[in-house]
């Protein structure tokens, strides 16, 4: 077969493939053109999430009749006056988006120079089929309609109007959170999905464009190292969502999907937060021209650094350091009988050998302290005389006072360890653990870790044998969620009551529970329902929920599990110890850790040198 030049259509039409993936990608190069023009408002309008209609409208420099005519030819641009396309500030730079769109759509373009007449040329699937006078202010307006109409190969691989209209506003919110000086509207079938004004600051732009409470729930990153720039806004660790959909990353104002920042970004929060679990983060970082490269992919969602290194360090190191000045902050309140042991002690009565009770000195309280505290009740009648109480760092010292302990009368006989694999309940530690004493050994059970792995399977259970319990609410609870959550909790509505959870809309941004599978208890409805709408966006269409039962059941028996921090009676760790015996997979939890070990008799004499 000998060599041909393509023809200038087929050409184009191989270009859309590059550039234009779905209706998202050209929304995204309409915008970003509209954002080089100067625009100080960008108005966007979609139907039928963008695969029916995309128009894009701007009050930028606009474009003269001859330079419309140039624009939709390929490889023409005004963003690269002297070549140097190592030094690009701008978003876009190829030349390519607009003759690729009008090769595969009908699209009209009108524009308007300040103080000229306005102009306009439609091209139907590559060809002119009309131009001339337009009446329209100052700026251009752009309409593409029928996305790959005549290209049914690629038509047929694009996703429900739902799924499409949902990657488009995440397309608008990356770029609206990138120039917080410009003022976004976006309309979808005539509903307006989001308006924000213009001038706006940076976390501001953020919050209204995440989660309202993200504001209230994370630190500020001001990092500089090496001619490099770090800003944005970090959420706190315990401010968490089940996918990482909710990491905004930019480079010199351009929205990115980095591999190396990702990356950096998962170790900045490594020790904080668990393997299934991911942070809130928009994250601006302003990079010399010079040491990146924006034309390292056809859409430029990638770029390559100079100095990875240095960038994968800045981020780690900003990151980090925000969070660490933000200190004990967390988005859980402690429980007050948390607070006060975190806040208040009550030394040991000291002797006045010094002696004590055997762990050395007593320490006098410090005056100064004394003002953030009030006397504190005697542990003991033999403390007569020692009222008072201080603020104090939890420094290992031979002066702190022996540790409090739970002691619970017995009102049934203790059962015998020999009986149980798992052993007896003797105690818990830290409000998480449960000490049980088994026959040949000291077992420790993460309590939260195993209730969890035992609410999935009861969920597991009912699902095969026809249908979760559910337990209504007295009062339906509203949770807020954006508009594609909604729209995904409602498609998916009817599979979610076989799992027990009963929700309707509610709205534009919100949905209405009404009731929860009863296994869950009192469990937190409005992070159940965030994480499921999360989950979901991740699931293929075609699969029904029942396909991805282990997910949607690990998620709900999350939310539904004895939560760490909670004070368990000798009877419910007990019963809690039995049910594992019984439950298939009880050894780990839904996300693969642990959920209990033993310290057999012969490990412990070798901690204590008797073997």
């Amino acid at each position: 077969m000998s060599i041909r030049r393509l023809p200038e259509h087929l050409v184009n039409r191989i270009a859309a493939g590059e550039v234009v993936e779905r209706p998202a990608s050209a929304l995204k190069e309409l915008v970003e053109n509209a954002i080089d023009a100067g625009a100080t408002r960008i108005a966007v309008k979609l139907s039928g999430g963008g695969t029916d209609l995309i128009e894009v409208t701007d009050d930028g420099c606009g474009m003269s009749p001859p330079e419309m005519a140039l624009a939709l030819e390929r490889h023409a641009t005004s963003k690269l006056p002297d070549d140097e396309i190592d030094q690009v500030t701008t978003l876009g730079f190829r030349g390519e988006a607009l003759p690729s769109i009008a090769s595969v759509a009908r699209m009209s373009l009108e524009s308007r120079v300040r103080g000229a007449e306005g102009w306009h040329r439609i091209v139907d699937n590559g060809e002119v089929v009309s131009e001339g006078p337009a009446a329209l202010p100052p700026g251009t307006r752009i309409r593409v309609e029928s996305l790959f109409a005549r290209v049914p190969a690629r038509r047929k691989f694009l996703r429900s109007p739902r799924a499409e209209y949902a990657a488009s506003l995440d397309v608008m919110k990356r770029l609206a959170m990138a120039r917080p000086d410009i003022a976004f509207s976006v309309e979808h079938d005539g509903r307006k999905a989001f308006h924000v004004q213009g001038n706006e600051s940076g976390p501001e732009r953020v919050a209204g464009l995440t989660d309202r409470a993200l504001a209230e729930n994370s630190v500020a990153v001001d990092f500089e190292r090496e001619g490099l720039v770090l800003g944005g806004v970090a959420g706190l660790p315990t401010f968490n969502r089940g996918v990482a959909d909710h990491q905004y990353l930019f480079v010199n104002g351009r929205p990115v999907k980095d591999r190396l920042l990702i990356g950096a970004l998962r170790g900045a929060y490594a020790e904080m937060l668990a393997r299934d679990r991911h942070p809130v983060v928009a994250l601006f970082l302003d990079v010399p021209p010079d040491q990146v490269d924006v034309n390292v992919h056809p859409a430029k969602t990638e770029v390559r650094f100079r100095d990875p290194a240095l960038v994968r360090g800045m981020i780690v190191s900003g990151l980090r350091r925000a969070l660490d000045e933000a200190g004990h902050r967390s988005v859980q309140r402690p429980s007050e009988a948390a607070l006060g042991m975190w806040t208040s002690e009550a030394p040991a009565s000291p002797s006045p050998s010094g002696e004590g009770l055997g762990w050395g000195s007593a320490v006098s309280p410090s005056p100064a302290l004394d003002l953030w505290t009030g006397p504190t009740p005697n542990p003991s009648p033999e403390g007569e005389g020692l009222r008072y109480g201080y603020v104090s760092d939890r420094r290992p010292s031979f002066s702190a006072p022996p540790p409090l302990a739970r002691a619970e009368p017995a009102i049934a006989p203790v059962p015998q360890s020999v009986q149980h694999p798992l052993g007896v309940a003797r105690g818990q530690v830290a409000k998480t653990y449960i000490v049980a004493e088994a026959e040949d050994g000291l077992v420790l059970v993460d309590q939260h870790a195993a209730h969890e792995r035992l609410v999935l399977e009861r969920m597991r259970r009912a699902m095969s044998e026809g249908g979760v319990a559910s337990q209504g609410l007295l009062v339906p609870e509203v949770v807020e969620l954006d508009e594609p959550g909604c729209d995904r909790l409602e498609a998916r509505a009817g599979e979610l009551s076989d799992f027990g959870l009963d929700i309707e809309r509610f709205g534009p941004h919100a949905v209405l529970v009404r009731a929860v599978p009863a296994a869950l208890g009192k469990g937190d409805v409005h992070a159940l329902v965030t994480d499921l709408a999360d989950e979901l966006a991740s699931f293929d269409e075609a699969l029904s929920l029942k396909e991805k039962l282990d997910h949607v059941a690990a998620t709900m028996a999350c939310h539904g599990s004895v939560r760490a921090g909670r004070v368990l009676s000798v009877a419910e760790m007990n019963a809690l110890l039995r049910e594992m015996e019984v439950t298939p997979h009880s050894g780990q939890c839904n996300h693969g850790r642990p959920t209990w070990v033993k310290l057999a008799h012969g490990d412990i004499e070798k901690l204590f040198g008797r073997k």
